[in-house]
């Protein structure tokens, strides 16, 4: 196969055209391209010449040499045998051809090219002029690029001489020896550079000279170091390759951590994924580097690799954790290596505006006294003012404040420490808002000298001693003295001795003591170091300012003490050197869409620069940022984590151990976006349609546009048997589309792309595929081309497509939409109808997943040739992506799209379409844009303009959007858009009126915002009225109310009210039509309150008559006055009479109250309160009746029902009752008794009743009918409340055999012998006169009746004569009483129910003596006669109380009283014959009722 040969001339040509596009305009691209075709076409002319001198004539075969048929058929036979030898030779000649084509066109072209340039240059000689500059232009190329050159042509005449100066110093090649390389050929003067260095950014300027005068081009040239993840690493910054780790495994990076960002406290985690082969398991060897730092496993970093990725965590962030990390992994080849910077910010303060931790800790000899930390950066907060050491050992909790006050320098000597004791030593730094939080570190106290004391000894080379100095020194008891005592650093606060040890030191433990004096005085005075000082070095603090002192030092150990040292120097405090100078000149170059490159040039005066804080800010915003949260060292940095498209300034602040110094100038403002490149390759070539001599050809945009926008590309075609490529476009295409004439049909070509921008134009794209030149003939459609994607969301995406260029037989109808995930081959079509539009909305993607498309076109033939395969798209929404959003501007009334970009560059451009088709410049529209934001503006928008609208933000990732205007959201928006350009006065409150306490009318309008500037007018039937007797007329701008007062309102004020308001160019009116009935209602009301306002001048009531319930529902009747005094009356009336309460009505108190006890319909009637004084009379009426009374009832309902108790049975003699207690009963009130569910009625059977403390109802004679539930409701009108007795099973056979026993003992109680009446208590009588006890009993069967004499039963004889008459009457006479009848005499009547006992005294007294007291007998009642006695009821154990009710269960007998007798029944008992009212007999005890449970 032969190789590719490209001639001189094409290398330089292609050359040139890149050095010119890079720094020349986009016409001088043209210019080279058009050379580029001339030479060209001359040299095609000099190829068809020699193609021809070359071609062999035409053979003719004689008539001699005619074959007949058969030996021609011989003649095939044989040369089939050779036909693979000549293959052979033909393919050789034709790749000699081509060679000999490609010789001879050089030989032309070059000869052709001299020829030029000599009648250019002759040309140019003749012409005289001063120097012309084709100008330089500026460079950012990367850190070790091999050659970077300057390009600059000049014209002129005589020719000018050039030179070439850096930094304004001349460039010397000899003064660095292959460094730089000054050239000049035809005009362009170069100057290369190799080996680029960050130190070669600077400005470069060439200065061109001739007779006629001089010319001057300047550029800046700015080199970046290596990057890593987007990251630009400072040289000097990478680790060292500390050691080669030898390792046979072949490792490739593939997923790599970018730039991370943390926060104090958290954690983050490092991944870097590779493959490696083979895939063995904790291999292969790696490192990782914190800046230049080896780090080691600890418990705050975490290592681990295998399974194909290696990752470093960092469980617990801290600002130290700062800096570039660096993976190091040791392959077969050497090492591959990543590098990505980790920024650390402050954890939110624990007092707003505290300053950040100090960070850095480091420690120097431990033992005796050092800390050294770096300040916090500090933007918006106060300055720090000092900071706070605390200590505590490792592994305990004890925290010890090593400074009582705070420290102003980031140094500080710690004492007490012990040697080979870890500790943890934070700081804390301070200003006027509070203290921030602590800095973390660890370190372990070391002894400095103990290593100088030690010496190593080989021993063959194979064993190390290791032996002390003091074991060398033989045997020594006291020490010798300390040397050489001096300050080894003096600050403002305290001075820092240092010595040497002594020697020879001894074996035992050696401590040391510090004399001071002012210096020549000779008074030393011992300083007490609090704990023994082991190391030779020591703090001290308390000297005076400006007092000059001397010290010395003792050895001392367990032996004795050594002689003093000699006296140091005198030493003095002095005053702290300061912080930095402040950095110099700023500048800031773009880097990345993301990140900022920043440098910047040293302080003047460093002391002791421990390294920089960088902040930025917004163009345009007040407060600063932290770029970093940890002192940077080197004067180089990127500045991660901007917005795209944003604009910054920078400034730098250098950190030393005083704090930060002032801040440097402002850089320049930058704008963030990518460096300036060529573009990458273009894609994706595929043919759109072929007539045979043309082709039409389409391709992919490059995927990196190189910062800015593409606008030129550039097509070569070869045939596909040809290695030379040839122009197709003289002049530069705009777009993806070109057609390429002048082919021949049936050949296969080759295509190839390079796009331009202003950096240049980038390498060609690979070779498309052969395609060959034949008419397209099939009568369906070709492909769809230039496939898009925008709006892509986690779940949704929209495709857009230009048509086919070739249509087939018949115009298309509509497009198929195919698609399938990545690395699948099975297409889905997503409509299953043709679209008609170049567009559709994909939904139901997965979130993260990659999908390809593709798009068929139709039309009347059928379905035509595929597009070719989308690149596949992540279904995964840019960082903060936003939506069109509609609105109207608050000032023209606009209606507009508007839409803000999550991100932008510089030559980024807003694009918007209806449809997806592009609006332009159309009349209905217009398009504007401000920063990240652009806005749609509708002229006048109308229902044409509904539609779909979309956005899309050229050179980006694909950052766009779509809203569909709607017809409902277009009207919204024109009512406001009406509203805003005819703007008129928005009122909360339209005309209204409302009557005033003194029967004023007040009219009102409240408008949502009033200016100062208001103005308005009041129009009353036509006519304006204005403030002034009888009506005022205000406004308030703050609450936006415009009234007018009516004082007198009358029946003449009848009419129409408007209002006129004039706000600016806003206004407005309101009305209210007050006629008729409203009219007369405001009237009525007017004069209501006027009469009312005349009312209240003396003692009226401010709250009427009116009614409440308390808990023990008592109904009061209450009410409230006002403007009374001691001498004002207050009386109750009911109907016109006067009701006098126990507590008289006290007025001074403001309130008085009647209450109704026991309420019920008794109480209806109208109630009056009067009131009256001197200055005047009201009076209160309260009727209650109608509903009024039943709102009463109501009332105590609720509160009764509320208290209800549970239901209780108990049985009575004549069945079994149910009672429910509760605070008060009427029978007003509404309630009702349920057996299962249905209402019972009151009824022989069924009876209902109660009293003022409980509801009962009576089953009477119960049956088995009776069981069931019980339950008794009482409603309030709003509230039933509800209790239930469950009458059943055992409950109600408990029940029945207790009214059994009680009907029992009622009948015997009714039947049993008794005195009805007749009997006296006492009896007096005097001697010798006849005494007669008759009563009346009773008693079925008939009872016997004894008479008793002091418990002896009296026997009837002619003194004493007993009897008993009918059954009914009982009588005992004494005929002449004498002394000896006194006594007590009782009468004992039974039967086999039971029986009575009735006592009698009698008094006998002679004549003439004083009638005797009657001595009272107790009547007694006799016992029983013999009976079944009923089975006992246990009684309660418990008196409950309403508020606790409580329910016996149902298994529990009826309660019985505890009382003896039986209770009695409700059937009256027979009357019996009463004795005349003036004897005066005894009364037996009346049994009550059947006895009642206690209330539950």
């Amino acid at each position: 196969m032969a190789s590719q040969v490209i001639p001189w001339y094409k290398k330089k040509a292609v050359s040139q055209v890149k050095t010119d596009y890079a720094y020349h305009h986009s016409k001088h691209v043209v210019k080279q391209q058009t050379e580029r075709k001339s030479s060209f076409r001359s040299a095609h002319q000099v190829q068809t010449q020699a193609t021809e001198a070359m071609a062999e004539p035409t053979y003719t075969i004689p008539a001699s040499r005619q074959r007949t048929a058969a030996e021609t058929e011989e003649y095939q036979r044989v040369t089939t045998n050779v036909g693979k030898g000549l293959a052979v030779i033909q393919e050789e000649l034709h790749r000699m051809r081509i060679a000999t084509k490609a010789q001879v066109e050089s030989i032309a072209i070059q000869k052709e090219v001299k020829d030029m340039m000599r009648k250019r240059v002759d040309l140019l000689e003749e012409i005289a002029r001063m120097p012309d500059f084709w100008a330089l232009r500026p460079h950012t190329v990367w850190e070790k690029t091999p050659v970077m050159k300057l390009f600059c042509t000049v014209e002129g005449n005589p020719r000018p001489i050039v030179k070439w100066y850096k930094g304004g110093v001349p460039v010397d090649p000899l003064s660095a020896p292959g460094k730089y390389k000054i050239e000049s050929k035809y005009g362009v003067h170069s100057l290369i550079i190799s080996r680029c260095v960050v130190s070669d950014t600077a400005e470069y300027s060439a200065v061109a000279t001739n007779q006629h005068g001089t010319a001057t081009s300047k550029a800046m040239v700015i080199v970046k170091g290596p990057s890593g993840a987007g990251r630009v690493l400072p040289s000097g910054l990478v680790p060292h390759l500390t050691e080669i780790h030898p390792s046979k495994l072949e490792v490739t990076l593939l997923e790599r951590f970018p730039v991370s960002f943390g926060v104090e406290g958290s954690s983050i985690k490092l991944v870097c994924t590779m493959v490696v082969v083979p895939d063995l398991p904790n291999v292969p060897p790696h490192q990782w580097y914190r800046d230049d730092t080896l780090l080691k496993p600890s418990k705050l970093v975490e290592m681990s690799v295998g399974g194909g990725a290696a990752s470093l965590t960092l469980p617990q962030l801290a600002k130290d954790d700062e800096g570039l990390y660096t993976l190091r992994i040791f392959t077969k080849e050497g090492t591959a290596e990543h590098s990505a910077y980790l920024f650390v910010s402050d954890a939110p303060a624990s007092v707003k505006g505290a300053p950040g931790a100090p960070m850095s800790v480091k420690a120097y000899d431990v033992n005796s006294d050092y800390v050294l930390v770096a300040p916090p950066n500090t933007v918006n907060e106060a300055p720090t003012t000092g900071y706070f050491v605390d200590r505590c050992e490792a592994g305990t909790d004890t925290w010890v404040q090593c400074n009582a006050a705070p420290v102003k320098v980031c140094k500080y000597p710690v004492n007490g420490l012990s040697v080979g004791h870890s500790y943890l030593l934070p700081s804390e730094s301070r200003d006027s808002s509070g203290i921030s939080r602590p800095s973390r570190k660890q370190v372990t106290a070391i002894d400095a000298a103990e290593s100088q004391r030690l010496q190593v000894i080989k021993i063959e080379g194979k064993y190390d001693i290791v032996i002390k100095d003091d074991e060398l020194e033989g045997y020594v008891t006291i020490p010798g003295e300390p040397t050489d005592v001096h300050a080894s650093e003096i600050f403002k606060s305290y001075v820092v001795l240092s010595w040497k040890p002594p020697s020879p030191r001894g074996r035992a433990p050696l401590w040391y003591i510090i004399e001071k004096c002012l210096a020549g005085t000779g008074a030393w005075q011992r300083i007490n170091t609090a704990v023994k000082l082991h190391s030779p070095r020591y703090p001290v603090f308390d000297l005076q300012d400006g007092q000059k002192y001397q010290f010395r030092v003792y050895s001392i150990n367990m032996y004795g003490s050594s002689e003093a040292s000699a006296p140091s120097e005198p030493i003095q405090k002095v005053d702290e050197d300061g912080v930095p100078s402040a950095p110099g000149k700023v500048v800031a170059t773009r880097n990345t869409k993301s990140s900022v490159f920043v440098q910047w040039d040293a302080p003047t005066h460093l002391k002791n620069l421990m390294g920089y804080y960088i902040d930025g800010r917004v163009v345009g915003a007040k407060e600063w940022f932290p770029c970093n949260h940890k002192p940077f060292r080197h004067n180089r940095f990127v500045v991660h984590g901007l917005i795209p498209g944003e604009t910054y300034v920078f400034r730098v602040q250098a950190v030393n151990i005083f704090g930060l110094s002032e801040e440097s100038q402002e850089s320049s403002p930058i704008a963030v976006q990518p460096a300036l490149a060529t573009p990458s390759t273009p894609y994706g070539i595929t043919m759109l349609s072929c007539d045979g001599s043309t082709m039409t050809l389409a391709w992919k945009k490059p995927k990196h546009s190189g910062g800015s926008k593409i606008n030129a590309y550039y097509v070569d075609k070869r045939d596909a048997d040809t290695l030379v490529w040839k122009e197709v476009n003289l002049a530069a295409v705009t777009d993806r589309i070109c057609t390429v004439d002048n082919l021949t049909e049936g050949t296969f070509y080759e295509f190839r792309i390079q796009a331009g921008n202003l950096a240049g134009v980038g390498l060609p794209s690979a070779p498309s595929a052969p395609m060959k030149c034949e008419a397209w003939t099939m009568e369906q459609p070709g492909p769809a081309y230039d496939l898009s994607f925008s709006e892509v969301r986690s779940h949704s995406l929209v495709i857009v497509w230009k048509p086919p260029i070739y249509t087939g037989a018949s115009a298309v109808t509509g497009y198929f939409v195919d698609m399938a995930k990545k690395g699948s081959s099975e297409f889905v079509t997503l409509n299953g109808e043709p679209l008609t539009h170049h567009y559709l909305q994909v939904t139901g993607l997965e979130e993260g997943n990659s999908y390809i498309f593709r798009v068929r076109a139709v039309n009347a033939k059928g379905v035509g040739k595929p597009s070719e395969l989308s690149e596949p798209v992540c279904a995964k929404a840019l960082p903060g992506t936003t939506e069109i959003v509609t609105g109207v501007d608050e000032e023209t009334g606009d209606v507009f799209l508007s839409f803000e970009a999550c991100e932008i560059c510089e030559t980024s451009k807003f694009e918007w379409s209806k449809n997806y088709k592009p609006i332009g410049d159309c009349p209905r529209a217009t398009v504007t844009a401000k920063g990240r934001t652009s806005r749609l503006t509708f002229t006048n928008p109308d229902k044409d303009d509904l539609g779909r609208y979309s956005v899309n933000v050229t050179d980006t990732d694909g950052v766009s959007s779509s809203y569909t205007l709607t017809e409902d959201a277009l009207n919204t928006m024109l009512e406001l858009s009406y509203a805003i350009k005819h703007p008129v006065v928005p009122l909360k409150h339209s005309l209204n009126y409302e009557i005033l306490e003194k029967g004023h009318v007040r009219f009102w309008v409240q408008a949502v915002k009033l200016s100062p500037s208001v103005s308005y007018r009041f129009i009353v039937n036509d006519k304006e009225v204005t403030s002034g007797e009888g009506q005022k007329i205000s406004h308030d701008v703050a609450s936006g109310v415009i009234q007018m007062t009516v004082d007198h309102f009358t029946r003449a004020d009848e009419g129409t009210y408007t209002v006129q308001i004039n706000d600016g160019k806003a206004k407005t009116q309101s009305s209210l039509v007050l006629v008729g009935d409203a009219f007369k209602a405001a009237l009525k009301e007017a004069e209501f309150q006027r009469k009312e306002h005349i009312r209240k001048q003396g003692p009226h009531f401010s709250e009427y008559l009116d009614f409440t319930v308390s808990e023990d529902c008592t109904v009061m009747l209450t009410c409230k006055m006002a403007n009374v005094k001691k001498d004002t009356a207050f009386h109750w009336y009911k109907e016109d009479d006067e009701i006098v309460p126990e507590t008289p009505p006290n007025v001074m108190s403001g309130a008085c109250a009647l209450p109704l006890p026991l309420f019920s319909r008794k109480d209806q009637g109208v109630y009056k309160a009067v009131l009256s004084d001197d200055k005047g009379k009201d009076t209160s009426v309260f009727d209650i009746s109608g509903k009024v009374f039943d709102d009463i009832i109501n009332a105590i309902a609720r509160k009764a029902g509320a208290s209800a108790s549970e239901l209780v049975m108990q049985c009575t003699p004549e069945g079994i009752r149910l009672q429910c207690y509760m605070n008060y009963y009427t029978e007003e009130m509404k309630t009702v008794w349920k057996h299962k569910e249905s209402k019972i009625a009151s009824s022989e059977k069924m009876r209902i009743g109660g009293t003022a403390e409980m509801a009962w109802m009576q089953i009477c004679d119960p049956s088995d009918k009776e069981k069931g539930h019980y339950a008794i409701e009482i409603s309030d009108g709003v509230t039933t409340y509800t209790r239930t007795f469950d009458l059943s099973g055992q409950a109600y056979t408990d029940a029945y055999e207790e009214y059994l026993r009680l009907k029992a003992a009622a009948f015997a109680e009714k039947n049993r012998g008794r005195v009805v009446g007749g009997l006296p208590d006492v009896v007096t009588i005097m001697e010798e006169k006849s005494l007669s006890l008759t009563c009346t009993v009773w008693g079925e069967p008939t009872p016997e009746v004894t008479w008793f004499k002091n418990e002896q039963e009296v026997a009837s004889n002619e003194h004493t004569r007993v009897t008993f008459d009918g059954g009914k009457f009982a009588s005992l006479v004494i005929n002449k009483v004498t002394t000896d009848d006194s006594g007590k005499y009782s009468i004992n009547v039974r039967n086999k129910y039971g029986g009575e006992f009735v006592e009698i005294t009698v008094s006998v007294y002679r004549h003439g003596e004083p009638i005797p007291e009657p001595k009272l007998g107790q009547p007694k009642t006799a016992t029983p006669a013999a009976q079944p006695v009923p089975p006992k009821s246990p009684a309660p154990s418990k008196t409950p109380t309403p508020s606790k009710p409580q329910t016996p269960a149902q298994s529990m007998k009826s309660p019985t009283p505890a009382s003896t007798p039986a209770p009695k029944s409700p059937t009256p008992t027979p009357k019996s014959p009463t004795p005349p009212r003036s004897v005066k007999s005894p009364t037996p005890p009346r049994f009550m009722k059947s006895p009642t449970p206690p209330r539950k």
